[in-house]
């Protein structure tokens, strides 16, 4: 191994071969680091989460079942609310509740922008959130995604989002004629915009070994 590894900086020189292997440290530990973080950053989640549950004050001593059982009783909250919104009673309800929180100067805009978000998010209809393309200039196309509202002139709303932030972008009226629908996956076009248009969700990197570059330019009668 250590005759291979004289022999590779033999032929291509001390500079050229201190690069390569600089390369290779970089791409294993950007490889590494790829799978490491996105596990570290979901497991922080989950402790995080786990301590604000533990921590709420409930008549048990094991903070894992005082967690567990917060979380019971929270999806069972949801779900007892969810059946009482298909009900007549649920419809009044709402209702009074809207017109209370709008009347609230500054939390009305984060409770509207928090209840649209989520109704967006749970939505079940393929039209909420179909990717489509939009001509914002000439010979220019950026991704946006349909909301399923309409303006009362015949406007379709769309968000555009911006990269790689998904967070914030613009909410934008356009004429139907004026955007172009697409079969794409929404998983795809959300890869592509996280990803600052690097990631391709259908392909995976091809690794290069950069060794097996080195031994192919040895065959060319270079001693």
């Amino acid at each position: 191994m250590n005759a291979s590894l004289k022999e590779h900086a033999h032929y291509l020189g001390d500079d050229t071969y201190a690069q390569m292997t600089s390369a290779t440290w970089k791409r294993d530990f950007a490889s590494g680091l790829i799978v490491l973080l996105p596990l570290l950053v979901t497991i922080y989640i989950i402790y995080w989460l786990y301590v604000r549950l533990a921590g709420i004050p409930l008549p048990v001593e094991n903070p894992v079942a005082r967690a567990t059982l917060t979380l019971v009783i929270f999806v069972l909250l949801v779900f007892s609310v969810g059946y009482m919104m298909r009900t007549t009673l649920g419809d009044v309800v709402e209702e009074a509740l809207d017109e209370l929180m709008n009347r609230l100067p500054g939390l009305r805009v984060v409770y509207n922008a928090s209840k649209m978000a989520v109704e967006t998010a749970v939505s079940g209809t393929d039209e909420l959130q179909e990717p489509v393309k939009l001509e914002t200039w000439e010979g220019l196309r950026m991704t946006a995604f349909k909301t399923g509202k309409t303006t009362a002139d015949g406007k379709d709303v769309l968000f555009l989002p911006t990269a790689p932030n998904i967070t914030t972008g613009y909410v934008i009226e356009v004429d139907p004629e004026r955007y172009t629908p697409t079969d794409e996956r929404v998983e795809d076009a959300l890869t592509r915009i996280l990803s600052a248009g690097f990631g391709d969700a259908n392909e995976q990197p091809v690794p290069v070994d950069i060794s097996e570059a080195g031994d192919g330019g040895d065959g060319d009668g270079t001693e």
